[in-house]
């Protein structure tokens, strides 16, 4: 599917459901739809013309209506990286909420992407004079050039400073990718690698050229003992990266890999 044409907050929700096959996806489907309603009610009763005081209605919506935050007691938690959880607690990580917030502001018909920032996942409002970067984790704060180097040195180092790609939008598959790598990193943190795989798996269903997971699921395959799904995760990322360093311990591992089946 093209990337424009995926439904990000509903393809998130289908990713949630498998993390979470007992909740109530139904519910939060609906409440999509009401986040839905609501914008597009606000984007018709008050017109906003300028990128602030767009910033400023979908801030009333999702902060002061229905009162998501960023969760910073319990950042860690896999709830906050799973949508349903995310709308049931309305609290999550800032991709989370930024996947909600987007699907308020393309409800009310104002462009927005997200945004790969390191450390911290934001939210861009498009306008004809150009981006308005916007914090959701922080209850959507405008942030100004200052802000950003702020959370850039926080990311990267006292050294870093802004570039010019640094509000560079995502596409669709890229924030759903940024989402389910914290939900990997949760479940490898407290020693789920069995979850971890499928969840690496289940990203590559939807981005399958991604070398990188490629690699990363052949590793916890060959952690596991599975040897022949290692081998063949090893295969495809040889595929698409042929040469250089990665690509010869790849083929190290995989000869080790076809040695242990034979």
């Amino acid at each position: 599917m093209p990337d424009g044409e995926i439904d990000l907050a509903d393809a998130a929700l289908q990713l949630a459901r498998i993390g979470e096959p007992e909740a109530d996806w139904q519910a939060a489907r609906a409440h999509l739809s009401e986040i839905a309603r609501d914008a597009a009610d606000i984007a018709a009763e008050h017109p906003a013309k300028d990128l602030q005081s767009r910033a400023e209605a979908l801030s009333g919506l999702m902060v002061g209506r229905y009162g998501y935050v960023g969760d910073t007691e319990t950042y860690e938690d896999l709830d906050n990286a799973n949508l349903i959880r995310v709308i049931e607690r309305r609290r999550g990580l800032p991709v989370a909420l930024g996947i909600l917030w987007l699907h308020a502001a393309t409800a009310a018909g104002w462009p927005a992407r997200g945004v790969n920032f390191p450390g911290h996942f934001l939210i861009v409002l498009e306008g004809s004079n150009g981006l308005l970067p916007v914090d959701v984790f922080a209850g959507g704060a405008v942030l100004n050039r200052e802000d950003l180097r702020t959370l850039l040195k926080r990311a990267l180092g006292a050294k870093a400073e802004p570039g010019p790609g640094m509000l560079e939008p995502m596409g669709s598959r890229d924030v759903l990718l940024r989402l389910q790598v914290n939900i990997k990193a949760r479940l490898q943190l407290h020693g789920q690698l069995t979850a971890a795989v499928a969840c690496t798996e289940d990203m590559l269903r939807f981005a399958p050229n991604e070398a990188q997971l490629w690699r990363e699921a052949a590793q916890m395959h060959q952690r596991l003992d599975h040897f022949a799904a290692a081998l063949q995760c090893f295969e495809k990322f040889l595929e698409l990266v042929p040469t250089g360093p990665a690509a010869t311990r790849a083929r190290a591992a995989a000869r080790e890999l076809r040695a242990k089946l034979n």
